[in-house]
């Protein structure tokens, strides 16, 4: 659809002292057909003008008066409500400054004033601590106040909360919480556990800390159903237990928030391919690298928990007990009476007698075999001899 623009204002004729510019010595590129995909921002604010016969002033206005709604209605808002203590966390200097461009490499839940409840904060939480944020870091609400700051931050706000609204992105975020990313550099060695005061005590504090954070990951059971580290009286049976199942625990963790961004503008399918597949490469790796550092964690665990040797010990401490008490209450052999000799001599002859006449006959077989054997040799030697003398009588005719 063809627009026509009038201008405000009327192009004079040039001065009669102006000279054109020479034409430069470098041929002009020749015009090439380009394909335009109808997709993206761009498309979209382009065809919303077209349909509308909007003028980018026209845009410039509804998009302000929208925003001026937005924070009179934010204003109305606050006041007696519920806050339910979130979005008032201090800000620090350098998220204030953060780069909108650079927003996934933000930590939402701090840009939020949410930093204490993280993946635990609910939908409700979330829009109070928008609403908070809004309120606070809106465009119009710091030019009323003379403060002349860009909207940056502002777009950071707005980009943390479309996100976390959304269960799928948010899930994402929640993979590569940064947060979390740098707690799974500070787990507790063999070293933090053998130096402490008390080693029991700060293994079960420490550990216990650690499993229950990674716990937050599971796959196949919600958090409140995963087994806890125990006590340290715990069963041979809860223990078994406890690191069965993180011997077999399996992560929702997908890594997808650090895929490279594919570029939708591109004509090129062979280099979208080219990036998703280094994208889905990259997430199997980051996925196999997780799983080894939480086996890695798991097995430091079972060797030096307290418990494992603790049981090792009463079951020593059990076989032994079980062993002097056979020995205590064994009967003592009775004397025998005569005719208990008399009857076990008489089985006695028996006995050997069966086993000289299983002897005699065995002796017997193998004699006859032997013969057998010999007879067999003479009759191959026999056989031998006559055909060698056959042999020769041939040779002489």
């Amino acid at each position: 659809m063809a627009a026509i623009i009038e201008s405000e204002f009327t192009i004079t004729a040039p001065h009669a002292s102006f000279t054109p510019t020479a034409s430069s010595s470098k041929s002009i590129t020749k015009p090439r057909p380009v394909t335009l995909i109808p997709a993206g921002a761009g498309y979209l604010a382009h065809a919303r003008r077209t349909l509308n016969q909007h003028s980018f002033d026209d845009e410039d206005r509804i998009r302000n008066e929208a925003a001026a709604r937005e924070l009179e209605n934010l204003k109305a808002l606050d006041g007696g409500e519920d806050d339910l203590g979130v979005g008032d966390e201090a800000e620090h200097p350098d998220l204030l400054t953060s780069d909108p461009k650079r927003w996934k490499d933000l930590d939402l839940y701090a840009v939020l004033g949410l930093s204490h409840l993280r993946y635990k904060a609910n939908n409700d939480q979330i829009k109070i601590a928008h609403r908070k944020k809004v309120l606070k870091h809106h465009p119009d609400k710091k030019a009323n106040s003379g403060d002349s700051n860009d909207d940056a931050f502002f777009k950071c706000i707005q980009k943390a909360h479309e996100v976390l609204l959304d269960k799928e992105r948010r899930r994402q975020f929640d993979s590569i919480d940064p947060y979390y990313i740098k707690m799974e550099d500070a787990v507790p060695t063999a070293k933090d556990i053998s130096g402490a005061k008390d080693p029991d005590r700060a293994f079960f504090k420490l550990f216990g800390a650690v499993f229950e954070r990674e716990a937050h990951f599971c796959l196949d059971f919600p958090e409140d159903q995963i087994p806890k580290l125990g006590a340290p009286t715990a069963s041979k049976k809860e223990v078994e237990s406890f690191y069965d199942f993180w011997y077999n625990f399996d992560s929702w963790r997908t890594f997808e928030w650090l895929d490279k961004e594919i570029n939708e503008g591109s004509n090129n399918r062979d280099d979208k391919r080219y990036t998703e597949k280094k994208n889905k490469n990259e997430r199997t790796r980051r996925k196999k690298e997780d799983n080894q550092r939480l086996r890695e964690f798991v097995d430091l665990a079972l060797t030096i928990d307290p418990r494992i040797k603790r049981i090792k010990q009463e079951e020593k401490e059990e076989r032994e007990r079980k062993k002097v008490g056979k020995t205590k209450t064994a009967a003592p052999a009775k004397p025998k009476t005569a005719k208990e000799k008399e009857e076990a001599a008489q089985r006695a002859k028996e006995e050997a007698d069966v086993k000289a006449k299983q002897d005699e006959e065995d002796k017997i077989a193998r004699q006859a075999e032997k013969k057998a054997r010999d007879a067999a040799k003479k009759a191959e030697k026999r056989a031998a001899k006559a055909a060698a003398a056959a042999g020769g009588a041939d040779t002489a005719a």
